[in-house]
């Protein structure tokens, strides 16, 4: 069997959790990865250098320049025919291209894979996170998605697989591209980042979720993630909410702060290794996922923590 793999990347860095979807990918065959854009050859160089990377195939025109769905899509498509299984991390750009790739080709999906079992069986979760299922398909192509977290990133090797210019389907123009807006931090990206730090609604406002969650998260060298309550309190920007609608993520060590646990947001960290809830109320929800857990006042107990974390 051979895969095709949908690199996600910014036209200059290949997304990380592209690197996790080529590690799964692996376990169903050889694996090909697809680079479109436009002039984004140097990413297509960096596919190449991957470990377990047989092919690159990279398409380059203008329309392809922002990664629109419609665009991508078509040209997935139109790749399509010699792949058993057509992949890509399940992520938003993943979630927002892949459906429309089964949709056209009209096979399934499978979506958020923890674990591949063979070419045809697999596990994801089900129920926000609270069970998993084990699937199987007898389709000769099936469309995936991988929850990155899950699997190992590939990394770099010695050797160099070889690139294949692939022509572009022609401009679907069923969208365009208006505009992004990006938050710039030097701290970890929030899904690759070792430690999270979390905060939810109790902290009461924005001012106070970033006084509190800010000095702790500078002592850890730590990512900054919210609940979906605080997200929509605008205590903290969109893209660092963690949970069923926001981001997956299994660092090391994760704070959940002032945040009751609801199965929303259980549900995009508790694969975490170590959890640590701070909540004053001894009945919250997180406690039944945390490792460890301080019931007490967040105002009082952050602050404690994050002079004793400076000290050492």
């Amino acid at each position: 069997m051979t895969v095709l793999i949908v690199a996600e990347h910014d036209g200059a860095q290949l997304g990380v959790a592209t690197l996790n979807a080529i590690a799964a990918a692996q376990k169903l065959g050889d694996v090909h990865v697809l680079v479109a854009g436009a002039g984004c050859l140097n990413v297509a160089e960096q596919v190449s250098k991957i470990n377990g990377v047989a092919k690159v195939l990279h398409a380059d025109a203008a329309h392809f320049a922002e990664l629109l769905a419609e665009e991508i899509a078509p040209l997935v498509v139109s790749l399509a025919v010699p792949y058993s299984h057509l992949v890509a991390a399940a992520s938003a750009f993943g979630k927002n291209i892949m459906p429309r790739v089964a949709a056209l080709l009209d096979c399934s999906q499978v979506s958020d894979l923890t674990e591949i079992v063979d070419g045809k069986t697999f596990v994801r979760p089900i129920y926000a996170g609270n069970a998993f299922t084990t699937v199987q398909s007898d389709e000769p192509k099936l469309v995936l998605t991988i929850r990155a977290s899950a699997f190992p990133a590939a990394v770099a090797g010695s050797l160099n697989a070889p690139i294949e210019a692939v022509a572009a389907t022609p401009a679907q123009n069923l969208s365009r591209f208006v505009g992004r807006e990006l938050t710039v931090s030097d701290r970890p990206e929030l899904t690759q980042a070792r430690v999270v730090v979390s905060g939810g609604r109790a902290l009461g406002s924005a001012e106070q979720f970033n006084a509190l969650l800010t000095p702790l998260a500078d002592a850890l060298g730590a990512a900054i993630g919210a609940s979906r309550a605080a997200v929509d309190a605008e205590y903290a920007p969109n893209d660092a909410q963690v949970g069923q609608t926001g981001k997956i993520v299994a660092p090391e060590l994760y704070f959940a702060i002032g945040i009751s646990g609801a199965i929303q947001h259980v549900a995009g960290m508790q694969d975490s290794k170590i959890i640590v809830a701070i909540n004053k109320d001894p009945d919250a929800q997180i406690f039944n996922v945390a490792d460890f857990g301080m019931v007490g006042d967040l105002f009082e107990i952050v602050p404690e923590l994050t002079e004793k974390l400076k000290s050492i």
